[in-house]
């Protein structure tokens, strides 16, 4: 199955997960899987979650900011890969100058 991002609508959601900010992205979703290519501009973020059913891996495309994963910072910049498993809880965080882009992808586990 080929997704192209490109023939995607773009969102923009305001205070993601009770995050700073709006997250501006382009998201395939089903039963199964989310997979997303997004933009956090400089100051805004994604809130601290727990992933109760499903894992996420977010792929840093450009830029940098920060993680917090299970209470400890992690540093991200293009090339970083963040992993957070079921039953766990992060944050994405762009405290730089300029944008950071990440591709997501979050697969559900079930209960």
């Amino acid at each position: 199955m080929l997704i192209n991002f490109n023939q995607i609508p773009e969102t923009v959601t305001p205070h993601m997960r009770g995050g700073e900010g709006q997250v501006v992205s382009r998201t395939y979703l089903d039963k199964n899987i989310k997979i997303a290519r997004g933009l956090l501009a400089p100051g805004c973020t994604i809130g601290l979650h727990t992933h109760e059913t499903n894992s996420e891996v977010i792929c840093i495309l450009s830029g940098t900011g920060k993680v917090l994963c299970d209470g400890e910072f992690e540093l991200v910049s293009a090339g970083s890969v963040h992993y957070c498993p079921k039953g766990h809880e992060h944050s994405l965080i762009n405290d730089s100058q300029g944008d950071l882009t990440y591709f997501a992808v979050i697969p559900e586990h079930g209960v």
